[in-house]
């Protein structure tokens, strides 16, 4: 818990052990940051459930289709955790210099079992996404959307899903960034060269293993962007105080490494997770002139689900008033969310760009 005496943040923060762990003794000689040793705990968990499950399933003769919706229901549980931990190491390094390769197993071996393939996460995300900023040279911009409509949401997330790869390989041409375009085109072959050998093999358990969480997990990840980006201040777009969502004091973040500070994540990227709480209070007198979003209690795929069911009233209930003396009523919380949902047209569009 921390406080600065107005706003109380529940969220995780940093509480040094009183001794050290089993982890800590195996593994904290290899890792560059002792508080990252919930991602060697997940990842262990991930390879025990997953490894011996798709195992398991693979087995001549043992596949049975009621091992389906446990895989999925076990995929979806931890998906959440995997991408924030695979977000984290890759802005943060996880393992030493001297134990570099070790870096590759979560983005290589632990993403196959969670329909992620290698290295396009980190091409994105990392290459092209904190670049532009949801700006119009985003390619996962939410600017050209009205972002409380679910037609415009089918038409981001299709053309995600069928021009993605597509449009991320020549943007990084166009850039002269070709090494990271060639790991991106490695990492989605490796995945589909998996993907088609697991389905000769014996195609019921490939489709549970491969096709259906590689759909899904790319649906989700623009879910989530789509929160993450859906309030864009119309005559400030450019600023990340008015453009990027936050919420804090969710179980969300206990579960997902604090992925609700996504303002301060886009302010400083190689922000550890545990240093997030004290960052946004550091912040908050700018929060407050600048009139950031911050909710309480809820997530990315709430906002989502209250954005699309247009349910402003409901979402204002979890606004947080960091200013107390100059608390927005719900009328003009519900104005604020509108106002931040209109999409731009083309004409503003270019002339953001040309900025």
């Amino acid at each position: 818990m921390i406080s600065d005496g107005v706003i109380t943040i529940t969220d995780p923060v940093w509480e040094a052990p009183d001794r050290p762990g089993t982890l800590k003794k195996v593994f904290g000689r290899l890792i560059r940051d002792e508080r990252d040793l919930p991602f060697i705990r997940l990842s262990l968990i991930l390879t025990l459930i997953f490894g011996s499950a798709a195992a398991y399933m693979f087995w001549p003769g043992v596949f049975r289709w009621w091992m389906a919706p446990i895989y999925w229901a076990l995929y979806l549980w931890f998906l959440g955790p995997y991408i924030l931990m695979l977000h984290n190491t890759c802005h943060r390094v996880l393992f030493k210099k001297r134990y570099k390769l070790l870096n590759k197993y979560i983005p290589w071996v632990l993403g196959v079992f969670v329909g992620q393939s290698p290295e396009t996460y980190f091409v994105h995300h990392i290459g092209m996404h904190h670049a532009e900023g949801n700006l119009p040279d985003d390619l996962s911009s939410t600017m050209p959307y009205q972002r409380d409509s679910f037609i415009d949401w089918l038409k981001y997330v299709s053309r995600f899903l069928f021009l993605g790869d597509i449009e991320l390989f020549l943007y990084m041409t166009r850039r002269g960034r070709k090494r990271l375009a060639m790991r991106m085109v490695a990492g989605e072959l490796t995945y589909f060269a998996l993907a088609v050998i697991a389905l000769l093999w014996n195609w019921r358990p490939g489709v549970v293993v491969f096709v259906v969480p590689f759909v899904t997990t790319r649906v989700l990840l623009m879910m989530g962007n789509w929160a993450q980006h859906a309030f864009v201040d119309p005559e400030d777009p450019t600023n990340d105080y008015r453009t990027v969502v936050t919420f804090i004091n969710s179980t969300y973040n206990h579960r997902c490494f604090n992925d609700g500070y996504h303002m301060g994540h886009h302010f400083k990227p190689t922000l550890h997770w545990l240093d997030m709480p004290a960052d946004l209070l550091d912040r908050r007198q700018e929060m407050i002139r600048q009139r950031s979003m911050v909710f309480r209690k809820i997530d990315y795929f709430m906002i989502f689900i209250l954005l699309m069911l247009k349910r402003y009233k409901i979402l204002a209930r979890f606004f947080v008033n960091l200013d107390p003396e100059g608390a927005l009523s719900e009328d003009e919380i519900v104005a604020l969310i509108k106002r931040r949902l209109q999409k731009f047209d083309t004409h503003r569009l270019a002339a953001i760009q040309a900025a």
